[in-house]
């Protein structure tokens, strides 16, 4: 497909969901959408294929409801649909291959506040080259600003302020495309990039001497800091040092930089709360093990509202 953005939609909710994110991604960006609907012929009649109809005029008419769904919303947007005969995930990725975004929806929100994202999404994500962007149910233009003051008219929420971008950062094997993704998306949206780096340590704090019954004069230099707090200060810097270059590349992104001790999973999840979107990565396929997304995207994916952005790279 030779536009930029493709969106899978498959006639639910969170699939249109998906549909008008992607919509608004490709007019930020000044491109064109595809939208793409991966069906398969059964031995027998899919049990949600109506009786006067066959698989292939069902798909059409889904394609089509999309389609003009979103022309109604983004009209001036070059949209085009396209039926595929495939394999679900095979086909996708298909449609994708030549694309720079690709955008799914998820289940909606679970028991728990995130992400139920199926195995189709799951697959998805942990199989494809390029980016992939996963929206649940629910989500409307309105939840990517931040909330509109009293008085303001639905057509005025446009010019209302973006919510922040999120990116999870890890400083050992730093990765361009990631970093760049996530700057272009907070340029675009004229807001805020939050990067949130999370590190473990095993220090554990020395015992605490005896007091002694005479107290005596200190001897020599100061004590030394915590080594938590060494650790700290070490991964700050390193953070900083990473980021210098993208900050310089873009002075007009404002950056905030959060350093923090504890699992990257519970880190990203509490900031990425109020965000607009949560970026995050994945490394390279593992042709042994399969289809592997890594802990840390696999639970935000679980428990993030906001729509994620997980890419790629070595």
């Amino acid at each position: 497909m030779s536009h930029d953005i493709v969106v899978g939609i498959d006639g639910s909710s969170e699939g249109l969901a998906a549909a008008h994110w992607a919509a608004q991604e490709a007019q930020r960006r000044g491109t064109g959408l595809g939208v793409v609907h991966v069906w398969h012929r059964h031995p027998r009649p899919a049990p949600y294929v109506p009786m006067d109809s066959t698989e292939g005029d069902w798909a059409e008419q889904l394609l089509g409801e999309a389609v003009r769904s979103v022309r109604a919303a983004h009209p001036g947007l070059p949209i085009t649909g396209r039926l595929v005969c495939d394999a679900t995930v095979a086909g996708l990725l298909k449609a994708a291959a030549d694309a720079d975004l690709l955008v799914l929806g998820s289940r909606g929100l679970g028991p728990l506040g995130g992400f139920l994202t199926g195995s189709v999404s799951q697959r998805v994500v942990g199989r494809s080259t390029r980016p992939v962007v996963l929206v649940r149910a629910g989500r409307s233009a309105a939840d990517e600003h931040l909330p509109a003051t009293d008085g303001v008219a639905p057509e005025e929420i446009p010019q209302t302020p973006y919510r922040h971008v999120v990116l999870g950062l890890q400083t050992d094997r730093p990765c361009d495309e990631l970093i760049e993704f996530a700057f272009e998306a907070a340029r675009r949206r004229g807001t805020g990039l939050s990067v949130v780096h999370a590190f473990r340590t095993d220090f554990r704090p020395a015992p605490v001497p005896p007091v002694p019954l005479v107290s005596a004069a200190p001897e020599g230099p100061a004590p030394v800091p915590w080594p938590q707090a060494q650790a700290l200060a070490d991964q700050e810097r390193t953070v900083a040092a990473v980021l210098r270059p993208w900050r310089e590349k873009y002075p007009a992104v404002p950056v905030t930089e959060t350093v923090t001790e504890g699992r990257a999973a519970v880190v990203l999840v509490r900031a990425a709360q109020d965000a607009g979107l949560l970026v995050v990565g994945r490394r390279g396929l593992d042709h042994q093990v399969g289809v592997f997304t890594g802990p840390v995207t696999h639970a935000v994916l679980h428990h993030v509202g906001c729509p994620v952005a997980v890419v790629p790279h070595d």
